[in-house]
């Protein structure tokens, strides 16, 4: 078992991949801590928001990839088309659904007695385009850096 993780360990893609969320979800902290002047850690496993971990996580994949294996070969173009599904689920799908989660709050906001809610939906799960932008930007940097 432990040979397993010092084999996954000791992969340059895996060590991109994995630095690239740990930065962006890393920044969301920051930002975090910019904008409403306190520290809150759960933003560092929480989605949506600058920058999008998913951006960061599917660039450093493809870049890799290509680095690695060629951008002509077979799993370069399986892993273009996860990334473009995964971005396209995080710019339109997920946002939509956080669109829809901050108008389903405004209409039983406060709670009302008849219909009483437990918790507010979460409003912040998809990503705008730049958010996804500077995702993508730091996976190909963090890439270029570990392959």
């Amino acid at each position: 078992m432990l040979r397993i993780f010092y084999l996954i360990m000791s992969q340059r893609l895996f060590l991109a991949v994995l630095s690239a969320w740990c930065l962006a979800q890393g920044i969301k902290v920051v930002i975090s801590i910019i904008m409403e002047k306190k520290l809150r850690w759960q933003r560092f496993v929480e989605p949506g928001g600058m920058p999008s971990s998913h951006a960061a996580i599917v660039a450093a994949l493809l870049t890799g990839v290509g680095i690695k294996e060629g951008v002509e070969s077979t799993i370069f173009l399986v892993t273009l088309i996860f990334a473009l599904v995964t971005v396209y689920e995080a710019i339109g799908v997920r946002r939509e659904v956080g669109e829809q989660a901050k108008l389903l709050n405004k209409i039983v906001q406060p709670s009302s007695p008849q219909y009483p809610l437990s918790y507010e939906l979460k409003e912040q799960l998809g990503h705008k385009p730049i958010e996804v932008l500077i995702g993508g930007i730091i996976g190909i940097i963090l890439s270029f850096l570990w392959m």
